[in-house]
């Protein structure tokens, strides 16, 4: 099965430049087709696609979100049946329609053995607000139908610039990864995996407290089961002592040991009635009730943020120290993130009760903090992490 990825951008946005990376390291040892539709120029270098044994087809008979719809079906049929790539990378052109280039890959891949993988924006973060201010529906429809949005020259543009332009695009666009991290600095894998919609942080820590709370209220139904086993096989003896003594004493404590069996009984189904709603170590504690109905996203809510913020190592750990101590943030369950650290290292930090973890790291796309737990104040951990 081909993968299909669209990467668009308006003219000069850095399409060329991604292109490039993907094809020298997210790509590699992938058999690649180039499909280019760029107005008016050509939008990669031929000479170092030939030295990459990348395959271009070039469409210039017009943009290829509208008359090339027709006949599209059958340029990515002859492509596929042609050359039987990994993927197929398509270039549309700077002034199209996002939405269009993917129903026209949609339309068609039923037909065809090739399937759509991903379609990533690339944006100018100096141009953003005019471009958004200039070219209105063209420019919003390339960021409101982006799977991730790639800012490029962000190694040039003032934190405050950047900022301003997340900002915009997140109104455009809530869920996206949108890739602050300048593009050089990131592996290639990386930038394929914010492209092809990895889960966001907030979804994976989510899942891992399910998963705890699974595990914790499986260990327990185990230990409970090993509980009602020993006590069922006490209980056998104890009837095995009865029937014993019965048999040697005389009929008439039929009575009494008929009263004896009833209200041992009785003490047996408070016993196992009880036992099902507290811990069975006395703590009191609702486990049955707290863990055995509820998904941890019912019973925890989340705060992330991202954040072009550089942080230090000690920063960081004054930050959870502080979560962990003060109570007046919420009952903190988990804190994970990664931020850019101001030496230049990318710092991960991970928290449960009672510990926490700092270390530095590979390059992320963007800086990405997330704490879950219950009742937790929104307004006190912007301002801990000195975020907006």
């Amino acid at each position: 099965m081909t993968k299909i990825d669209i990467i668009s951008g308006f003219l000069g946005a850095g399409k060329t430049t991604l292109i490039k990376k993907l094809l020298s390291e997210g790509f590699k040892g992938e058999q690649v087709v180039l499909i280019e539709n760029e107005f008016g120029e050509i939008g990669i270098d031929g000479g170092f696609l030939k030295e990459a044994g990348i395959e271009i087809r070039e469409m210039n008979s017009g943009c290829i979100c509208c008359s090339l719809v027709g006949d599209f079906g059958k340029s990515l049929h002859e492509v596929v049946d042609t050359y039987h790539p990994d993927r197929i990378l398509i270039e549309p052109s700077g002034v199209g329609k996002l939405s269009d280039v993917i129903k026209a890959v949609q339309d068609v891949q039923d037909e065809i053995d090739a399937e759509l993988n991903s379609f990533t924006t690339v944006v100018d973060v100096t141009k953003c607000k005019i471009y958004r201010k200039n070219f209105g529906e063209f420019f919003s429809n390339q960021i409101e139908y982006a799977g991730a949005v790639i800012l490029s020259r962000t190694d040039k543009a003032k934190p405050e610039k950047i900022q301003e332009s997340v900002a915009l695009l997140r109104e455009l666009n809530e869920k996206a990864p949108i890739i602050t991290t300048p593009i050089e600095q990131l592996p290639g894998e990386k930038i394929l995996e914010a492209m092809e919609s990895s889960k966001s942080l907030e979804e994976e820590l989510l899942a891992e407290v399910a998963h705890e709370a699974h595990e914790h209220h499986h260990d327990h139904d185990h230990e409970e089961h090993e509980h009602h086993h020993d006590h069922d096989h006490g209980e056998h003896e104890h009837h095995h002592d009865h029937d014993h003594e019965e048999h040697e004493h005389h009929h008439d404590h039929d009575h009494e040991e008929h009263e004896h069996h009833h209200d041992h009984d009785h003490e047996e189904h408070e016993h196992h009635h009880d036992h099902d709603h507290e811990c069975g170590c006395g703590c009191g504690h609702h486990h049955h009730d707290h863990e055995g109905h509820h998904h941890a996203d019912d019973v925890f809510t989340s705060w992330g943020k991202e954040t072009i913020r550089t942080y230090t190592k000690e920063e960081i750990g004054n930050i959870l120290k502080t979560l962990e101590e003060d109570g007046s943030y919420g009952n903190i369950l988990r804190a994970k993130g990664m931020v850019a650290g101001a030496d230049g290292e990318w710092i991960y930090f991970d928290m449960v009760p009672g510990e926490y973890e700092v270390r530095t790291g590979a390059p992320e796309y963007t800086g990405r903090i997330c704490v879950i737990g219950a009742e937790i104040k929104e307004d006190k951990l912007a301002e801990l992490f000195q975020v907006k």
